[in-house]
């Protein structure tokens, strides 16, 4: 039975998620019969993105977490996870290695029961103690996923009976969903991390999630087979499950063509969508967009410590070019941190700055002249994307120069404090969760340009509130703010896509489930496969 929290967290899902702006499925996903058991399915992931794993796959040690979900989830499973009807709506939080939550009145405390009869797949129990252990080792995480609770000093995880006991030092209500796209959501084995060590363990994990470890090569192939102790009976249906990097939207697609994959995450060149949406043998699923993308500026240093760089870069850039012109015109314009699959979305912002090239003229010529370092992700959409701006900011007189990283160069760019422009998404299908509205704009973040007391207030209370029409209403205020100071223009509400063989059939990999960060959080554990 739910908890009056879980159905109140239930209702907001429902109350404020809007179905998927041009997110479609290709016929032939929804197959009639029972799903079958058996074969083994091999995923391509891009090497850029999700495709990386160079610091092994233990949770606490993981620094590319928030892009390696699937791997995640395929072996840890997850206390908490999404699902959604087919077509992406109704998406709502249920428990899953997690029993059910309870959150305290006054938001200050949450009390997550664990799942009884649950073991790892070495055999040992799943318990309150093995979640508590591995809350205190990620919250020091330098995982970007890592929980970034408001923990209470001393006693701030504790357990009682097979629950764990959050307690903060502020209203937290948001913690659940903000748990999904966390570490904290993947609870690993102490006995085995204990027994192999860590560094062996970051190649060879053990969970309680669907699969287990068959092999693991870094940033390469990593082999899983079925967890025969998983907890649902007759789960997971696939005997195999193969993750392989791959170089890109090219190969990848040309490989599935020929046979030597299954599927592939996160698709997003659009000639190769429009192309697998033509070929009979392929299904395509895009998924309602969570995560826009948006021009971060750093705003604590020149030049955009000046209002007038920010605006002139707002006025120099057509967002209704780009959308038409690489996207045509699949995606919504975003002037704020949400998207259309997930919650608390506005389409507009009052006064909120678009294009007017004479404006963005007239400002850099008031300032004497503007140069920008632009840098992104190495992937197909967002370097196009650059390439672009590029283009249109240097028609207003602004000198650009633009390059693209590897995540991990990326990450070190942020912590180094060496940028100034970065074409980032933000947001999350709750803005509360992992690299939502908060990663990009608090001031306590590493991957903000941004300081401002005012929002870091209105972003805390939104947060906080058990309420869904005070988290929205904060979240509106928040996404004001923004547009008012001009800290960071957006540009579409983007989603991937994946492509499958039509042999192929899963929730969250052929069926709409709205992004948790960019990519789909796949639920492993009901994919199958005709034979």
């Amino acid at each position: 039975m739910k908890t009056r929290t879980q159905r109140l967290f239930a209702l907001l899902a429902t109350m404020f998620l809007l179905a998927a702006c041009g997110g479609t499925t290709q016929a032939g996903t929804s197959p009639s019969g029972p799903p079958q058991r058996g074969g083994t399915l091999t995923v391509l992931e891009a090497g850029s993105f999700a495709g990386a794993w160079p610091s092994g796959l233990d949770p606490a040690t993981n620094t590319t977490g928030g892009a390696n979900i699937s791997q995640m989830t395929a072996i840890f499973g997850s206390l908490f996870r999404l699902e959604a009807n087919d077509d992406g709506t109704n998406a709502h939080v249920v428990p899953d290695l997690a029993g059910g939550y309870e959150i305290s009145p006054d938001g200050k405390s949450v009390k997550i029961t664990i799942r009884d009869g649950v073991k790892f797949s070495d055999g040992t129990p799943f318990n309150a103690e093995a979640v508590a252990f591995n809350f205190n080792r990620d919250i020091k995480s330098t995982c970007t996923c890592a929980p970034r609770w408001p923990l209470v000093s001393g006693g701030g995880i504790t357990t009682e009976g097979n629950a764990v006991v959050l307690k903060f030092t502020r209203p937290y209500a948001s913690v659940i969903n903000s748990m999904l796209v966390s570490n904290s959501n993947w609870i690993a084995s102490p006995t085995s991390l204990q027994q192999q060590g860590p560094d062996q363990f970051k190649i060879t994990p053990v969970g309680a999630g669907p699969f287990k470890v068959e092999s693991n090569t870094l940033s390469s192939e990593l082999r899983l087979t079925r967890n025969e102790t998983y907890y649902k009976q007759g789960q997971p249906y696939l005997d195999k499950l193969i993750f392989k990097s791959v170089g890109g939207d090219q190969p990848a697609y040309q490989a599935v063509l020929a046979g030597q994959a299954q599927a592939y995450e996160g698709m997003v060149t659009t000639p190769l969508i429009e192309q697998a949406k033509a070929n009979k043998q392929l299904s395509v699923t895009i998924q309602p967009p969570t995560s826009p993308y948006v021009i971060q500026l750093d705003t604590k240093a020149a030049p955009f410590n000046n209002e007038k760089a920010r605006e002139a870069i707002y006025y120099a850039t057509n967002v209704d070019a780009i959308r038409k012109g690489l996207f045509k015109d699949w995606y919504p314009a975003a002037q704020t941190f949400t998207g259309p699959g997930g919650l608390f979305h506005h389409a507009t912002i009052p006064g909120y700055r678009t294009y007017d090239l004479n404006k963005a003229k007239a400002l850099v010529a008031e300032l004497g002249g503007l140069t920008v370092d632009l840098g992104t992700l190495k992937n197909y959409v967002a370097e196009q994307v650059i390439t672009a701006l590029k283009s249109q900011w240097e028609a207003a007189g602004i000198t650009v120069t633009m390059h693209s990283d590897e995540l991990n160069a990326l990450i070190g760019n942020f912590n180094s404090n060496k940028w100034q422009a970065m074409l980032q998404t933000a947001g999350a299908w709750d803005p509360a969760a992992g690299v939502g509205v908060s990663f990009r704009f608090d001031s306590t973040s590493p991957f903000s340009g941004v300081a401002d007391p005012a929002l870091d207030t209105l972003l805390n209370q939104a947060a906080a509130a058990t309420d869904p029409a005070q988290r929205e209403s904060s979240y509106t205020q928040a996404g004001q703010l923004i547009s008012d100071k001009a800290y960071a223009p957006y540009i579409l509400a983007f989603a991937p896509a994946n492509i499958a063989s039509t042999k192929v059939h899963g929730q969250g990999l052929t069926t709409q489930i709205p992004p948790l960060l960019v990519n789909t959080t796949v639920n492993w554990d009901t994919v199958w496969m005709t034979q």
